[in-house]
């Protein structure tokens, strides 16, 4: 057998295997594993590579503890937030001061993943967090996610990976 059939029959041999396997054929890139931040962080986190002169444009790779403020065709315009203890309460959450330029836009990946703390349904509110987190556990759509963050925003950790976020995790807040 000559070497260019001899590798033609190797090669359609080993495309054979993979799709008989299951594997998809172009596979999705994995998203790697980013350290979280301390939910309930009493700092803003810093990004000291992002210059926020240049105009809104995405966050580096990572996960923000922030909010979502706004959702234009697809894009969500993000803040990053930190807790700030009361003196009557817990503490809430505040943003950045009023006529700080500390924003992010980033494109809602097509697969976002949305764990919500309060479900996927508005008119039914139940609590879906972890029990020793405060982190929201239920997953629901794009659409859920760019319809309820676009009104309301809600303290999460919004992860962000080459330019797009790929997930948003509500920290519940009572």
């Amino acid at each position: 057998m000559t070497t260019p059939l001899r590798g033609l029959l190797v090669a359609g041999a080993a495309a054979a295997v993979l799709l008989a396997s299951g594997a998809p054929a172009q596979a999705a890139p994995a998203i790697p594993k980013f350290k979280a931040p301390n939910t309930f962080g009493t700092s803003f986190q810093p990004d000291p590579k992002h210059d926020f002169t240049k105009g809104i444009h995405s966050r580096r790779n990572g996960i923000l503890r922030g909010q979502i403020v706004a959702v234009r065709g697809g894009v969500a315009e993000y803040v990053p937030v930190k807790w700030k203890k009361s003196k009557h309460t817990e503490g809430y959450f505040v943003g950045p001061p009023e006529g700080d330029a500390m924003a992010y836009a980033s494109r809602v990946a097509k697969d976002v993943v949305y764990l919500s703390a309060l479900g996927c349904k508005a008119s039914q509110a139940e609590l879906t967090v972890s029990r020793n987190s405060s982190l929201g556990v239920k997953r629901c759509s794009r659409a859920t996610l760019i319809k309820r963050h676009g009104k309301t925003p809600r303290p999460s950790l919004i992860t962000v990976y080459k330019g797009q976020i790929v997930k948003v995790q509500e920290i519940f807040t009572p």
